[in-house]
């Protein structure tokens, strides 16, 4: 099955261009699956990144506005999309000229595969 999920998430990579990485974590940002390509990179993909981009979700959500379902931050080079698909987050990081939407409508196709990952890693 590992390799199959692998295997789907380096196929969904592909569909976008600028996509270079997608990284699932528990929601204190350690890795579950990590997916990338070579262009990636190694800073965004280390652990103190992703465990920053789970807690600025939380903290949105204290905002008194619900939680918040993604968030996207872009900087000089890359994009960062996240999706709280709380026990796990996704985060898909992309050049900066990579199509927003596009990744945006990830998340629909990551639904099945990503029901799989949760029941694994929900320990709750």
């Amino acid at each position: 099955m590992v390799e199959e999920v692998k295997k789907f998430f380096h196929q969904l990579l592909k569909t976008v261009d600028g996509l270079q990485a997608i990284v699932i974590t528990d929601r204190e940002g350690v890795p579950v699956l990590k997916i990338s390509d070579e262009t990636a990179s190694e800073l965004a993909l280390r652990p103190k990144f992703l465990s920053a981009s789970g807690m600025a979700m939380e903290q949105a959500g204290k905002l008194g506005l619900g939680s918040n379902n993604y968030s996207i931050s872009f900087f000089k080079n890359y994009q960062v999309v996240c999706f709280n698909k709380l026990p796990v987050i996704v985060t898909m990081i992309a050049t900066a000229a990579a199509n927003t939407g596009m990744i945006l409508g990830l998340e629909s196709d990551i639904e099945n595969t990503l029901h799989e990952i949760t029941s694994a890693v929900d320990v709750s």
